[in-house]
């Protein structure tokens, strides 16, 4: 069976180095906020270009530490893609205040400017307070910060960067953690910078904003943990994952570049019988998913059978934040969000990660092809 991820493989490439990262944890028993969590947040400022990097316990509490840090409450409003994980939709909702969704763009899958500003139109007639945009890097390609951020001026909104999917990747020679104010990440073992556990970091350059996440990363403490001088929450990350975080950064680099080798080889492949991913000139992906559009009422069978074939594939999203229960409560730019809606129903996943060998993804795109061909061919018929 090929592995959709196969995290083995690059752990036996470092794991000498993750044995002795771990067992010095385990020699100075500094658990909690132990000296790898500081040396982490140095590599990791000094990798994205952003003044203060801080840890946490998972890219979930990340995007609700600046919604905390901002007072972001019942009243305000939130702009979020519909065409996503829950996670940052879910932040909003827990402050009391609310998602306002929008629609995202066909080719690269991002938040769509124009739909975005039919968003903030629509939260204002409804009453609330436009405060901010979270932009979510889907499958590794950034957002249209430069487009983004000029609408969010306009209307003295800030942008919280969601790059769960694409820490590591460039945006107009640019790396991601410095295009917006701020910028949050996870490292969910799936994720191209992952750690064993879950983990996350949020990355800025505003030295307020640090010092309150600071804060709240450790129940609201002031001069110490006993002194509380907010509401706060347990978000620190493990002194352990830490530890193995440093080790996989250092190899991080060689990582995209062989993802993109990768997603080229694939797409040379597939783009006969699918419609292969676009990524911008001007934008290098980390490659976090790789996914196709098929046609929809093909897809299921397409996926069966390569399941059959011992190839693993993944929907990613089967269904927008807006058509969730938790959720369909929620406004959202328009009446109906056309692009999120369809790419539900169309995309699909394949293998991918630094360390799929060629022979492998080739026995993948000529399945891939094969199949694919054979059930067109049905429709046709």
């Amino acid at each position: 069976m090929i592995q959709f991820i196969d995290l083995a493989a690059q752990q036996k490439r470092i794991r000498p180095k993750l044995d002795a990262a771990i067992s010095c944890v385990l020699d100075h028993g500094g658990y909690i906020m132990g000296p790898e969590i500081n040396e982490l947040e140095k590599q990791l400022s000094a990798f994205c270009g952003a003044q203060y990097t801080l840890s946490c316990s998972n890219g979930t509490d990340a995007l609700a530490f600046i919604l905390m840090a901002k007072n972001v409450g019942p009243g305000d409003a939130v702009f979020v893609p519909a065409f996503t994980f829950a996670a940052t939709a879910e932040v909003v909702a827990w402050v009391g205040a609310s998602v306002v969704f929008v629609d995202v763009l066909n080719d690269t899958f991002n938040m769509d400017p124009k739909s975005l500003e039919k968003g903030i139109e629509k939260a204002k007639e409804l009453g609330l307070r436009p405060c901010g945009v979270i932009p979510v890097d889907i499958f590794g390609q950034a957002a249209d910060y430069d487009e983004i951020n000029a609408l969010a001026e306009k209307h003295d909104l800030w942008v919280m960067a969601d790059a769960a999917q694409s820490f590591g990747g460039t945006y107009k020679g640019r790396k991601i953690g410095t295009l917006a104010e701020s910028t949050t990440t996870s490292f969910f073992p799936a994720k191209p910078l992952g750690c064993y556990g879950d983990g996350g970091a949020v990355f800025t350059n505003d030295d307020k904003l640090i010092k309150v996440m600071q804060s709240l990363r450790v129940h609201g403490q002031g001069e110490d943990k006993y002194q509380n001088i907010r509401v706060g929450m347990n978000g620190r990350l493990d002194t352990l994952q830490a530890a193995i975080l440093i080790e996989k950064l250092a190899i991080f680099p060689d990582e995209i570049i062989a993802r993109q080798k990768v997603a080229e080889r694939y797409s040379e492949g597939l783009c006969d019988v699918a419609v292969t991913p676009y990524v911008r000139q001007d934008c290098q992906s980390t490659w976090a998913q790789y996914t196709l559009k098929v046609d929809p009422f093909k897809r299921k069978e397409i996926m069966e059978e390569l399941k059959s074939e011992g190839i693993p594939s993944v929907i990613y999203y089967p269904l927008s934040l807006h058509r969730q229960e938790a959720y369909n409560c929620y406004p959202c730019a328009s009446d109906h969000l056309p692009v999120s809606e369809s790419l539900s129903e169309c995309v699909m996943s394949l293998p991918m990660h630094p360390y799929l060998e060629p022979e492998i993804q080739d026995r993948i795109i000529k399945t891939f092809c094969d199949i694919a061909t054979r059930v067109q061919a049905k429709k046709v018929a």
